[in-house]
This record gives structure tokens, C-alpha cells and sequence, in this order.
């Protein structure tokens, strides 16, 4: 399951993350851009009830999109939220024991990671993708630096990517994106208009699609 998860991550080339205050709106926001075609998500644990919302949103959506959980700062949490629903596990940092924990559930692990040294150590330890953050600090340079000596890892953009650049985060070696707030407009949420958000969703996989096109020309 970890395997066929992970290429499904990396084949959509989108996570979006979610991290919203009203828990009541995010189902139908997850519905709204599974109907653009982002099909990978993932449930921030600063969502209030989060453990919760992650049940309620495997419930009700099963198959039809791949449920992760973000925010994760150890095992405990890991294996809390899997046990609810999630089928991937991303962490703002990089623990061995939250990668073995989801490795010990069949999850892949995603960790978040700043430095080409931690990027290794995390992608030796057993994680399946790393998540690049803050990447707008580090910037895409980076990305085609890091990658020169090290082509075999795995890297997730996450922070600073937007609808327009993310086909240009994959030109520079990401093999998907996290997106969060350039996908969730926060204005058409509170108003209601979820069309705003399947649009956005269309826009950003015509994006990365783009920029698969471009790296593989």
C-alpha cells in the first residue's frame, strides 16, 4: 500500500494542504477540488479536531482521494491519525521516529527538510519523498543544485508555491508540490463559492502538467 500511495502522490504532482479554522467547510472544500482533479490531501493537525475531521473526510470520500496528515511533530500523532484515516504521514521537520511509525503502519513519510545534509539523512532513514520547507526561502536554484550530485531524491516544494509557478517548481526537479493558501482562496470559502476552488484546482494541474511536458521535451 505505502508503494502504490506514494505513485499516487507523485502522479497527481499536487498535495494540497489544508489548514483551515472552520472544520464545518472543509469537507465540501475537499470535494471542491477533488472535482478539479487534485486528488491528494492533506489535513493539517492545526485543524481544530483534527483526528476528527481526517475520520469524517475518510469516511465520506474513501477511494476517491488520498488522505494525509500534516503538522505532525511525533510518533504518537503519526499513529493517531493513521488509526483515523490518513494513508500518509508530513511532517514541518524531520524525526526518524515519525517516519519509522508510519513505515511501521504501510504510510509513506514525508518530512519536512531545509538542508541538502538533512535531505539525505531523511531520504536514508527510510522517507519517501521529501518535503522542501519553507522552499520560497531556499528558492528553485536550489532545487537544481541540490539535485546535481544527489538525482535520486525526492523533493516536495512546499511554501511559496503558487497556481502560475508550480509547472516551474517541476522544470527544477520537484517531483510533486505542496500547495496550501494560493489554492484555498479564503474569500470564496467564506462566501460559499466552491467553484472558485475547483477552478484553481484545474489551474495548477494544467501548471504542473505544463512543466512535466517542458522537463520531458
Amino acid at each position: 500500500m505505502r508503494a502504490t500511495i506514494l505513485q499516487h502522490i507523485i502522479d497527481s504532482g499536487v498535495v494540497a494542504v489544508i489548514r483551515m479554522r472552520d472544520a464545518q467547510k472543509l469537507l465540501r472544500v475537499v470535494e471542491a477540488i477533488r472535482e478539479g482533479g487534485i486528488t491528494a490531501v492533506e489535513v493539517t493537525m492545526t485543524v481544530p479536531g483534527a483526528l476528527a475531521v481526517i475520520e469524517a473526510v475518510a469516511r465520506h470520500l474513501g477511494d476517491d482521494v488520498q488522505l494525509g496528515v500534516g503538522s505532525v511533530l511525533s510518533a504518537e500523532v503519526a499513529r493517531q491519525a493513521i488509526d483515523a484515516g490518513a494513508r500518509y504521514v508530513v511532517s514541518p521537520v524531520f524525526k526518524p521516529e515519525i517516519v519509522a511509525e508510519a513505515h511501521r503502519h504501510d504510510a509513506p513519510a514525508m518530512p519536512g527538510c531545509f538542508t541538502p545534509t538533512e535531505i539525505l539523512a531523511a531520504t536514508e532513514a527510510g522517507a519517501d519523498l521529501i518535503k522542501v520547507f519553507p522552499a520560497d526561502v531556499v528558492g528553485m536554484p536550489f532545487f537544481k543544485a541540490v539535485l546535481a550530485p544527489m538525482p535520486h531524491l525526492k523533493l516536495m516544494p512546499t511554501g511559496g508555491v503558487t497556481l502560475e509557478n508550480a509547472g516551474d517548481w517541476i522544470r527544477a526537479g520537484a517531483v510533486a508540490v505542496g500547495v496550501g493558501s494560493a489554492l484555498l482562496d479564503r474569500a470564496a470559502i467564506a462566501a460559499g463559492d466552491y467553484a472558485v476552488l475547483t477552478e484553481n484546482a484545474r489551474t495548477l494541474r494544467r501548471s504542473v502538467e505544463a512543466g512535466r511536458v517542458a522537463v520531458a521535451s
